[in-house]
């Protein structure tokens, strides 16, 4: 009888109608907690993890840190495909707003084309300009591009029909808007909530599409302007690099610019952080960028090394915390934006000096344009893992993640993860600019050491570079 055995249980009699509290202990089991979810999977083990009972648990972990970062070198393989077509060199670069896989080139001959990025395939190809196509952006909403040359034409295309997946062999097309300036241009950039944009050359030029004469002109020193780029942010300020090598911020409510720095050598190219509204990064003559805050030019955020050559343009990731730089030592690189030092380079025997980069929209995807007419795709994490992961592959491989932060300032760890192999001669001019800064830095410490106290004062690293502030 049943009420017999909890009476029981409760150590009372069968006819006692007392009600006593009964605790009964029962084993319960989950049963996805034992079992294979399939046949190939491993059998779930029960661990205990109290430290006591795992005294070399450190070493353990250390050890599996060396293998994760030796396999992060082992399958790092970065170089996805080329993008062939182009007669000549590649020298501008653009996404489009709306769509992850369509890009858009433009080469010294004048072509654009357009390049669905899923299939490595051309599904646009148009001659814009007489001359090369010296800069390119698309509307916010993805439905025109303007293209800019020194054949003093802005070509307004529509793109809406261009980049129709249903229709990717499309080859008739409406026929540019042709937009005839008074001078050369060099650069274009569109605003990202109005139907305005900016041109550089010899002055700065704001256009709206529906007229056929600038809007508004500014201009500061006597120089040619080489490029303009509007803030993603503050949409309403805009910053320029000219020939005489001055970084000059503008904005389009005011009749004045704003203020310019002037840099020991010329910059070539200008990007803003899409996550921080203040800060944006030039590619400079000198081998280096320099991060700088609007608010304040009198001295650099952060100065990027590790180029031998010029730095000739250069984008940020969507996420605002890396950024891509293209140079004229046919390599690439990929900075964190708030270190100085590149975490991953790029090359291979047949690229070229490198004109143009760009970072795709989901921030995993690097496109490069050089000398030799090819466009190549890489992957913005070298060892990272193409396509579908198994949850318990993607749980692997964020446990190895975790190892590598816990011990990345190891000095063995460190060693393999910042160990690169580089082509010859950016070895050598490596090499060879190291020699010369340990001698100018002997040079400084000798004429400091010998020279009244005061004279000669130490200067930072961030202020070297730059000459002066003008508002």
């Amino acid at each position: 009888d049943t009420g017999w055995l909890l009476a029981r249980a409760c150590k009372a009699k069968p006819d006692d109608n007392t009600s006593a509290a009964m605790k009964i202990k029962t084993i319960s089991r989950d049963h996805d907690a034992y079992t294979r979810k399939t046949k190939h999977d491993i059998h779930p083990m029960e661990a205990n993890k109290d430290p006591k009972l795992h005294p070399l648990e450190a070493t353990r972990e250390y050890k599996r840190a060396l293998n994760a970062v030796k396999l992060e070198r082992v399958f790092s393989k970065p170089f996805i495909g080329s993008l062939d077509g182009h007669s000549d060199g590649v020298v501008c670069l653009a996404k489009h707003p709306k769509r992850l896989s369509v890009a858009i080139s433009g080469s010294t001959d004048g072509e654009v084309r357009l390049w669905n990025l899923s299939s490595k395939t051309c599904i646009y190809t148009g001659q814009h300009h007489r001359g090369a196509v010296e800069g390119m952006c698309m509307t916010p909403l993805g439905e025109q591009l303007i293209t800019v040359g020194r054949d003093s034409c802005i070509r307004i295309a529509k793109m809406d029909e261009v980049s129709d997946e249903a229709n990717p062999g499309a080859t008739e097309y409406e026929e540019p808007i042709t937009v005839q300036g008074k001078q050369f241009f060099t650069g274009v950039s569109h605003h990202q909530r109005q139907d305005k944009f900016a041109t550089s050359g010899p002055v700065v030029e704001l256009w709206s599409q529906e007229r056929s004469e600038p809007l508004q002109s500014y201009s500061w020193g006597a120089d040619t302007v080489t490029t303009v780029k509007f803030n993603p942010v503050e949409v309403n300020i805009m910053a320029t690099a000219a020939d005489d090598r001055n970084v000059a911020l503008y904005d389009i409510r005011a009749a004045a610019p704003l203020r310019k720095v002037i840099l020991a050598l010329r910059s070539n190219a200008v990007c803003w952080n899409p996550m921080e509204a203040f800060n944006f990064t030039v590619a400079n003559e000198d081998h280096n960028l320099y991060t700088f805050d609007m608010r304040n030019l009198s001295v650099a955020l952060n100065v990027h090394k590790d180029h031998t050559s010029a730095v000739m343009d250069l984008d940020y990731s969507p996420t605002g915390k890396e950024f891509v730089c293209g140079s004229y030592d046919r390599s690439i690189r990929i900075y964190p934006m708030d270190q100085s030092r590149s975490r991953e380079v790029y090359h291979t025997k047949r690229m070229q000096r490198v004109f143009s980069v760009l970072w795709s929209g989901d921030s995993k995807y690097i496109l490069s344009g050089s000398d030799e007419t090819n466009i190549r795709l890489w992957k913005s994490t070298a060892w990272e893992q193409m396509g579908t992961q198994a949850p318990r592959q993607r749980r692997a491989m964020e446990y190895n993640d975790a190892l590598k932060r816990k011990f990345q300032h190891h000095p063995e760890v460190r060693r393999i993860s910042k160990h690169r192999h580089v082509p010859k001669a950016i070895y050598v001019a490596q090499r060879e600019k190291k020699i010369m800064e340990e001698s100018r830095k002997r040079k400084d410490e000798n004429r400091r050491r010998h020279s009244k106290k005061g004279t000669h004062p130490r200067k930072a690293e961030r202020r070297k570079h730059i000459v002066k502030e003008v508002e």
